[in-house]
């Protein structure tokens, strides 16, 4: 650099958090192709701080995050993590202890999971080509049937009782569905699908309908329809064309962005951001797939997911141009067949992770 002369990178701190069986893994793939970009497109710095908070660190410590773990993590500009979860710690002790201890004081409301079916792999719907099934849902995530509210008395009783009570604030619905509806304002279809079981649940999901609509009216250009989530498993599978941009409550777009990923070919693609739209606090990126104790180790997970994961997180920070060019090097990988197992190849983690570092390479290396 000459004298004189100032670099206007911009320079992003992000707080990585692998935790659990495959988390290390692919978290280690995402920050070596992070890394590749940055290195090659010259136009961005990024590093790296780890944190070992994990089931292991558990079991040692009694707790996943430690004394002033969240203020710490409040000076990073994301949070890269990875999968929790242990087969010898119940499930309840690892989501609450370590995700959702992060997601509800850091107001990541917004839980974003888009979808696709990428170039070079294939749907296990027959009729579905690339294209037809495109999606991006927009989950509730600081309350619903996550709100932690309810308990257990007598327990182990024959009168034993146990509560879980959904909490649906006007406030936090109402946060959501603008979110929701500017993302599906942004996107070419202009389309959103309100997911309810209103039907049934009469109180919390009522007030839910009522406020979709109401914020429905303040955006005219904005294609709004609604569907029982029941429902909407049948139209995700008969009908992919017909969806765009999807809002559910906490439980019902977990479950529905699940099936989401098995219809774009494997759960080891799809992605996850968990935002704070109003970037008080560092928003988390995460790959759907969890922790896959059945493959640890084995070198064959797919790092895909955190790719894109990275991908979003990326575009989140501002650094659009560069997400959309890290997708497209992924997507040409899995074009070319360097896929892993779950998409019907026979490529490892490295493998992959090395395809895609050589395409950014071939792509992007004159870019400088």
């Amino acid at each position: 650099m000459s004298p004189g002369k100032v670099d206007s990178r911009s320079s992003y701190k992000i707080a990585s958090i692998p935790a659990d069986g495959i988390g290390p893994e692919v978290i280690s793939a995402g920050i070596t192709v992070l890394q590749k970009l940055a290195d090659t497109l010259g136009t961005f710095d990024i590093t790296f701080e780890h944190f070992d908070w994990s089931s292991d660190y558990y079991k040692k410590h009694g707790r996943y995050i430690p004394e002033g773990g969240l203020e710490t993590l409040k000076k990073f500009d994301a949070i890269l993590f990875g999968a929790v979860g242990a087969p010898d710690v119940p499930d309840h002790i690892s989501l609450w202890g370590l995700r959702l201890a992060i997601c509800q004081p850091f107001q990541q409301y917004a839980n974003v999971r888009p979808t696709k079916v990428f170039k070079g792999t294939e749907s296990p719907l027959r009729k579905c080509n690339v294209g037809d099934l495109d999606w991006v849902i927009i989950r509730e995530n600081s309350e619903g049937e996550y709100a932690g509210q309810g308990g257990r008395s007598h327990v182990g009783k024959p009168w034993e009782v146990s509560t879980e009570v959904s909490i649906f604030t006007r406030h936090a619905v109402e946060r959501l569905m603008n979110f929701a509806f500017e993302t599906a304002r942004s996107r070419p279809k202009k389309h959103i699908t309100v997911v309810t079981k209103s039907n049934a649940q009469r109180n919390g999901l009522v007030m839910w309908d009522e406020v979709a609509a109401q914020v429905a009216a303040k955006f005219p250009d904005v294609h709004c329809d609604k569907m029982l989530v029941d429902a909407m498993t049948t139209r995700m599978v008969l009908k992919p064309e017909s969806l765009d941009t999807i809002v559910a409550t906490n439980l019902h777009a977990d479950i529905l962005s699940d099936l989401a990923a098995a219809l774009a070919g494997s759960i080891g693609i799809a992605p996850t951001s968990n935002l704070d739209p109003t970037r008080e606090n560092p928003s988390m990126f995460e790959p759907i797939h969890g922790s896959a104790f059945d493959i640890t180790g084995k070198g064959i997970a797919n790092p895909v997911a955190t790719f894109w994961t990275a991908s979003e997180m990326l575009a989140w920070l501002g650094e659009k141009e560069a997400a959309r060019q890290l997708l497209d090097c992924v997507e040409s990988v899995c074009e070319k067949g360097i896929v892993t197992q779950d998409l019907g190849g026979k490529s490892t983690t490295l493998e992959v992770t090395n395809a895609v570092c050589e395409e950014i390479e071939k792509v992007l290396g004159g870019r400088k």
